[in-house]
């Protein structure tokens, strides 16, 4: 019997009637009994006995095995499963009170007690600067100041796990949210202590080098996470003045190209003039080595010509004057001769008589022809030997 039903109040058999009367409870009470009856299937066949009222024992019987299975059910809820990779939060009336690892696990049932699942495996990212899309920007993040007064328009994307579920559940309400203000502070401030050049050109640098700041905050707020890695996505000036700054890294790449040429040409050319000068000095230190020891070696053959000449004057004399018209002739192609108290000139043609001497040495079969001169005397035997000359010149002087 329903409380919604249009014959609550009336009589079972008159339906059309107006009876206001109160429910019939010995009707509800054996509808009842019926349908206990045929849920535990003891309801008899064919039996047209009215339904009698249940006795304490059997009421208490059937409740009893009801409250069972619905404490069973109850209890069974509170197996969980942590897969690997993950850990699982306990919490007692919304306390924590203990951290599970993989594998089946119990606790007792709400209300009593709740768990929370955390992925430890999963790689998480933020977005600084944009949003989905590096086209499609968020310039209240992307736009810093640098050192040298510019402003850059910076985008990274920051990865991260989380190393302590019990910190990343209860330290902070929103961590993602805590991650992505942590990660514009530190690029910020690693931006803000660099050149513009340094950031446009070494961006990645400049990513990594936030990425160290980033944990150190984190830490401190205790979140419970661990930054992976931070990628530089883009990294270029604003597009107000995008052109002038495309004319200014024009002129800078010239500016470089310009001084790579210069070094190139110095490399060139120095180490040349450094070797051409180390030659003309060890040339130089040759010269006077070779000129301070000639000097020496004059020096001394003269003293030994000295010592000689100290003991034999005339030869000696005679022998320094032999040497030094052999070095005197040795350099002429004529030599011309004039005897006191003879009127004959001889004529010596020395070039004449070298040719030829190279000639038959060069071609012994060749036919000889004897060079004729109206002017060449040459000296006979005898009287005017050379022996009979020489001595009469050591009498002249």
């Amino acid at each position: 019997m329903s409380l919604n039903d249009p014959n609550w109040g009336r009589g079972g058999g008159n339906r059309g009637g107006g009876n206001q009367g109160p429910p019939d409870l010995d009707e509800m009470w054996r509808n009842f009994n019926r349908r206990l009856q045929d849920l535990f299937g003891k309801r008899r066949g064919g039996s047209d006995e009215p339904p009698r009222m249940p006795t304490g024992a059997q009421f208490g019987g059937g409740a009893g095995i009801l409250i069972g299975v619905v404490v069973a059910v109850w209890l069974a809820s509170g197996f969980y499963i942590v897969v690997e990779g993950q850990r699982g939060v306990v919490l007692t009336f919304g306390k924590f009170a203990e951290e599970t690892n993989p594998g089946l696990r119990w606790r007792l049932p709400r209300p009593i007690q709740t768990n929370e699942i955390v992925n430890l495996a999963q790689v998480r990212s933020v977005e600084v600067g944009y949003r989905g899309n590096v086209k499609t920007k968020v310039p209240k993040e992307s736009l810093m100041l640098t050192d040298d007064e510019n402003i850059v328009d910076v985008q990274i994307a920051v990865q991260y796990i989380v190393k302590d579920a019990k910190d990343y559940l209860f330290n902070n309400r929103r961590p993602d949210d805590s991650v992505l203000q942590a990660a514009e502070t530190s690029l910020r401030e690693v931006v803000g202590k660099s050149k513009m050049d340094f950031v446009l050109n070494q961006g990645q640098r400049v990513a990594e080098d936030s990425a160290p700041l980033m944990q150190a905050i984190l830490d401190r707020y205790k979140t419970g996470i661990q930054i992976a890695k931070v990628n530089m996505q883009n990294a270029q000036p604003p597009e107000q003045v995008q052109a002038a700054f495309d004319d200014a890294q024009k002129a800078g790449q010239d500016r470089e190209r310009q001084k790579n040429e210069g070094e190139a040409y110095f490399n060139d050319v120095v180490p040349k003039a450094r070797g051409v000068a180390s030659r003309l000095l060890l040339e130089a230190e040759g010269y006077r080595s070779r000129v301070v020891a000639t000097s020496e070696g004059d020096a001394n053959r003269f003293r030994q010509v000295l010592t000689e000449y100290a003991k034999a004057p005339a030869v000696t004399r005679e022998r320094i004057y032999i040497e030094t018209m052999q070095q005197i002739l040795s350099s002429t192609s004529k030599v011309m001769l004039d005897y006191k108290g003879s009127g004959n000139l001889l004529y010596l043609p020395l070039d004449k008589l070298m040719q030829q001497s190279g000639d038959l040495a060069v071609d012994p079969l060749a036919p000889q022809v004897t060079p004729s001169s109206p002017a060449t005397i040459v000296p006979d035997s005898g009287p005017r030997s050379r022996e009979t000359l020489r001595e009469r010149e050591r009498g002249a002087r």
